[in-house]
């Protein structure tokens, strides 16, 4: 593929699918700055990296999957920077903002879940939180989420099992 159809491939993408991964950031990450950068990161990458995909690739799950990556990352700084965000007033503004869409675009179904739900999912491990999110509400296939998470299609069905009984239980608690 040349320069030009890669730029408007890469303009395709952008415009169809920016919406959607800031939202499932949003809620893998509980943060509206944090899925704004992560978001930027995700293009970058697919930027990069458009010379070398396959031609028949599933645009959509590799896009999840930079995104998902770029988010794991964003959790293993977090770590070593041993800093553990705290919530404060101002974080109902940033969810608003969120639930208000990218950019101020309307936000959708995807991205209309309730405080309390995104409260439970801040509490499921990121491998289970990544797996309910993908399947739930971005609708994506197991396979297609097997190909996001570089997992088989069988452990897929297994962490949205998993998942979504841990998430009941922590979702009852509160």
């Amino acid at each position: 593929m040349n320069k030009e159809g890669q730029d408007a491939l890469f303009a395709e993408l952008f415009s169809s699918y920016r919406q959607p991964i800031y939202h499932y950031l949003y809620r893998l990450l509980g943060s509206f700055e944090a899925a704004e950068d992560i978001l930027q990161d995700v293009f970058v990458r697919a930027y990069r990296a458009l010379p070398g995909l396959a031609p028949d690739a599933n645009h959509r799950a590799w896009l999840y999957r930079i995104a998902t990556n770029a988010a794991r990352d964003h959790f293993r700084r977090q770590k070593l920077r041993q800093w553990l965000p705290l919530r404060d007033e101002e974080d109902g503004a940033h969810e608003k903002m969120a639930d208000e869409g990218y950019a101020g675009e309307s936000a959708g179904p995807s991205l209309e879940l309730s405080l309390d739900v995104q409260h439970a999912l801040e509490k499921l491990p990121l491998h289970y939180r990544e797996t309910l999110l993908l399947y739930s509400v971005q609708e994506m296939t197991t396979a297609e989420i097997a190909g996001v998470l570089g997992i088989g299609q069988s452990a897929v069905k297994m962490r949205l099992l998993r998942a979504r009984e841990l998430f009941r239980q922590v979702y009852d608690e509160a």
